[in-house]
């Protein structure tokens, strides 16, 4: 997920290879990391000379395992956040070293407690960074079995109590450690609709975040106290709950079931094209959110996915499978998920995904964005001249309000208007606007020639609706048979 204009530069990852081409004087050698952990751990637990050679090589192999873990986990900071294919190679490498270190641990464990001295929250650390790989690799792939994965990770975390003694501790770096975890795996738990389980966990998180403020005075209390408030208002908005004919409370879902595909209309060919990628992209002003997902970004996803399956892991038995060794796979449509970028940002994305579109496929943009409307008067009727939808920048925000340091005569900078969208049109383009402002794309202009459909939200074209049902109550087919129709959403 891409954050927009406050993303900080990242720092770089000691990993990465020297761009300079001259040969630097070796450093004077020091112990490693490894070595210095090893001598300081084995000493607390007796003479060094009287620990086991076989004993010794445990320990030595679990500090290498572990920083080297760390080292790659770091790095995927580094990565780039669009293309397919580029971070592939580093994940494999990241999940064969976690999987090691996993294995490892449970194998050796009584060795580590006693000459190592490993704690439980460690090995807490370590299953909730496996559970971050697998939420990740959800994100590059839009593969929702990985979801479960992630879920299986974080629920034993939870059931073998691997946090509970952090709190004994007098280290607040350790609890915020814990309060991140509680945070991610809300969120993992909200993307499958596993309702009751958030409740318990919002109310824990509710506990463990007023001991953390009640022992420890730090300045982070009002930030954590608006995480509460923001999954509270974001769990009264979604997911929609309907009764059954016994009132019992079902959570629907948006995702795709194998067994709920809608069928096929007569004579309808299929095959033609198919969705393959998708920006989805939340830019709304006071708009319910968590974790830089948006309630209409959440709905969208979600549409685009299939219902996830149950892969090897068991829940009570969390073990590693490497995401290229995953059995039946499912292709769902790749996403971005954008919220608040900058135009730049979402230029880049957009330009990533159009140069990597298969053939015959369509590329899905969803905006849902505050409206910009023209300032001034314009004689002309062009892409740029009835405003479009906002993105992101560093301006300067009073009472809510932005401050325009600019002549009214000139177009809104930061907005993606209806023309900057044109030279995308070169492939099929699926199009979907829920702004105040959506009627700026009426008049959108299909420029190729390729198959071209743009849905606007119905509280600014009403009028549209009734060609929308009409329209697809003939035949989707049709729709893409046309060069270009303009629907709203409903």
């Amino acid at each position: 997920m891409v954050r927009g204009a406050r993303q900080s530069q990242q720092p770089r990852s000691r990993l990465a290879p020297r761009l300079s081409g001259t040969v630097e004087k070796p450093p004077r050698k020091r112990k490693s990391r490894t070595e210095f952990t090893l001598k300081e751990t084995m000493s607390s637990g007796g003479a060094e000379d009287d620990i086991p050679q076989g004993e010794r090589k445990t320990v030595t192999d679990f500090c290498y395992l572990l920083d080297k873990s760390k080292q790659l986990f770091n790095g995927l900071r580094d990565l780039p956040q669009y293309g397919q294919k580029q971070w592939q190679s580093y994940f494999g490498r990241t999940f064969d070293v976690y999987t090691k270190l996993w294995k490892f641990q449970q194998q050796h464990r009584q060795v580590l407690d006693n000459r190592y001295g490993l704690k439980r929250w460690q090995i807490g650390e370590i299953a909730s960074k496996i559970g971050q790989l697998y939420y990740h690799y959800y994100l590059r792939t839009s593969e929702t079995s990985y979801l479960n994965e992630a879920f299986s990770f974080y629920s034993a975390i939870r059931q073998r109590s691997y946090y509970s003694q952090v709190n004994k501790e007098d280290r607040p770096e350790l609890v915020v450690k814990k309060l991140r975890y509680y945070a991610r795996f809300i969120v993992v738990c909200l993307l499958l609709n596993k309702m009751d389980v958030v409740k318990d966990l919002v109310k824990e998180l509710s506990d463990e975040i007023e001991d953390y403020t009640h022992r420890f005075n730090t300045e982070d209390q009002v930030e954590w106290n608006l995480v509460l408030q923001e999954v509270a208002a974001f769990i009264e908005a979604d997911p929609v709950m309907v009764l059954n004919d016994d009132n019992t409370i079902v959570i629907t879902s948006n995702r795709l079931a194998e067994t709920g595909a809608p069928l096929l209309e007569q004579g309808m060919i299929v095959g033609q094209l198919s969705l393959a990628d998708a920006l989805i992209i939340g830019n709304c002003n006071n708009q319910v959110k968590f974790s830089e997902l948006t309630v209409d970004m959440f709905r969208m996803l979600q549409a685009l996915e299939r219902e996830p399956m149950n892969l090897a892991s068991q829940m009570n038995k969390p073990g590693i499978q490497e995401p290229a060794d995953k059995p039946t796979r499912r292709e769902n449509p790749h996403k971005y998920l954008l919220y608040k970028p900058t135009f730049s940002q979402l230029y880049t994305f957009l330009a990533a995904s159009f140069k990597e579109l298969p053939a015959n496929s369509v590329l899905l943009i969803y905006l849902s964005a505050t409206g910009v409307f023209p300032t001034g008067r314009s004689d002309g009727e062009g892409p740029y001249d009835f405003g479009g939808v906002l993105t992101n920048s560093n301006r300067d925000i009073i009472n809510g309000d932005a401050i325009h340091k600019r002549n009214q005569s000139h177009k809104e900078m930061h907005c993606l208007h209806p023309g900057d969208l044109y030279p995308f049109t070169r492939k099929p383009l699926f199009i979907v606007v829920d702004s105040s402002n959506s009627v700026a794309y009426k008049n959108f202009t299909n420029l190729f020639g390729q198959p071209l459909v743009c849905l606007l939200s119905p509280t600014a074209y009403p009028k549209a609706l009734q060609a929308c049902v009409e329209a697809c109550g003939k035949s989707v087919k049709n729709i893409f048979e046309k060069s270009t129709v303009i629907l709203p959403s409903y």
